[in-house]
């Protein structure tokens, strides 16, 4: 049989064990918890740049932005009837 100053020295030790490994713990939830908050900014910053980004392309490719870059970009004109040819098989 284990004597009564052992028992209680095992006891201890596993009271100091519990208690520091409880504060471990503990310290890690906190640091997750705040990159946890840091992502979740980031992700909200993120969805707004994503709107920002939408809008844009939605303004960009309207029908006269379009117009005007192959006019001015790509040298495109209107066809008109003048400069219409059609081939019959």
């Amino acid at each position: 049989m284990m004597t009564r100053p052992a028992g209680l020295l095992i006891l201890v030790l596993a009271v100091i064990a519990s208690s520091i490994s409880v504060v471990y713990a503990k310290h890690q939830n906190r640091k997750l918890f705040i990159e946890l908050q840091s992502l979740g900014n980031e992700r909200d910053n993120m969805d707004i740049e994503w709107g920002q980004l939408q809008l844009q392309q939605s303004t960009l490719t309207t029908q006269g932005q379009v117009e005007s870059a192959a006019r001015d970009r790509l040298g495109m004109v209107n066809l008109s009837h003048a400069n219409t040819v059609i081939i019959k098989p």
